[in-house]
């Protein structure tokens, strides 16, 4: 008797992780589907704010009606000081919510389009004045801002390549600190223009996280991104490659760096998701088992603590 329901209970267990996995492989190639059909079909619009492939745009608080203003307010955190080139993005990004509006709400008397941004110190950064009421201006020929054109893509290069600079990729720290972590913001130098694409997705620069800061970059390459079943696991997408992203942040009181335990798991994730390349990210220091891993491995590539810095500064290599 004790030996069948031992026998039940791993078949139970054998059903259930199969059908984690299956289910997991399954969303997996409805995304990589959805991605492809929208550019075989030209769902993205060259004029969304980070480029054609993957529209993302300034992230929309709220939308109103005022009298004669349209009132838009922009989930953006803002700097202390006014940043002009900012204020025009979303200035444009404005006009596109309006544009988009129009075709659902009535905004024939319309004559000038207002833009708050901001978290906790929301304000009014701008306004465009219409041609005439009602009335938009033509929508901007190009994107206004896309990374995918002005840096390079650090995740363009297939990571079993020859070529890739292994500098960046398998730079490790030789110390692991016994203290509690400053804020990553501490340790990071983000140029501005970087810093003004961050916060115009909504990402904020003086609070951000490793795992934050790496897919933002993915979005702002052009990369679509989508939440997985497991929490902190993602995966990306573009030109057909798709990357699994394991993501272990760090909190006050944790160990500072990379567990093996975390890992081994991810590795094992990776090899049952199906995807062409995996990627780690984290907040922490890794040890040096990650370079054993990348050398056997090289769809494998840990982006930790000790190699943001790098790994944002070649950007502009290339």
């Amino acid at each position: 008797m004790e030996y069948l329901l031992g026998a039940l209970a791993v078949g139970v267990i054998g059903f259930v992780v199969y059908n984690l996995f299956h289910k997991r492989n399954q969303r997996m190639k409805a995304a990589e589907k959805e991605s492809k059909t929208a550019v075989a079909t030209g769902l993205s619009i060259n004029r969304d704010l980070f480029g054609p492939e993957v529209g993302q745009r300034a992230p929309l608080e709220s939308f109103h009606v005022v009298g004669e203003e349209a009132r838009v307010t922009f989930d953006v955190p803002l700097d202390e000081e006014d940043d002009p080139v900012l204020a025009d993005l979303l200035l444009n990004e404005g006009v596109e919510i309006v544009r988009q509006k129009r075709h659902t709400l009535p905004l024939d008397d319309v004559t000038q389009i207002v833009v708050f941004a901001g978290r906790a110190d929301v304000r009014e950064i701008g306004r465009t004045k219409l041609p005439a009421p009602g009335e938009l201006p033509p929508p901007p020929p190009t994107a206004l801002l896309s990374l995918a054109h002005v840096a390079h893509d650090p995740f363009a290069a297939p990571f079993d390549d020859d070529d890739v600079d292994h500098s960046v990729a398998y730079a490790t720290r030789a110390d692991t600190p016994e203290d509690e972590l400053p804020p990553l913001r501490d340790d990071l130098r983000i140029p501005a223009g970087l810093d003004r694409g961050l916060r115009a997705l909504g990402t904020d620069p003086e609070a951000l996280d490793g795992p934050e800061f790496v897919l933002s970059l993915l979005k702002m390459f052009g990369y679509r991104v989508t939440e997985q079943a497991y929490d902190g696991t993602y995966l990306a997408l573009k030109d057909g490659v798709s990357t699994y992203i394991a993501t272990d942040g760090y909190k006050p009181g944790d160990y500072p760096e990379l567990e093996e335990s975390v890992i081994r798991r991810f590795v094992a994730d990776f090899s049952s998701s199906g995807a062409d390349r995996g990627m780690l990210v984290s907040d922490k220091y890794s040890p040096f088992m990650i370079y054993e891993i990348e050398t056997h491995q090289p769809k494998v590539r840990f982006i930790t603590r000790e190699r943001l810095q790098r790994f944002v500064d070649s950007m502009a290599l290339g």
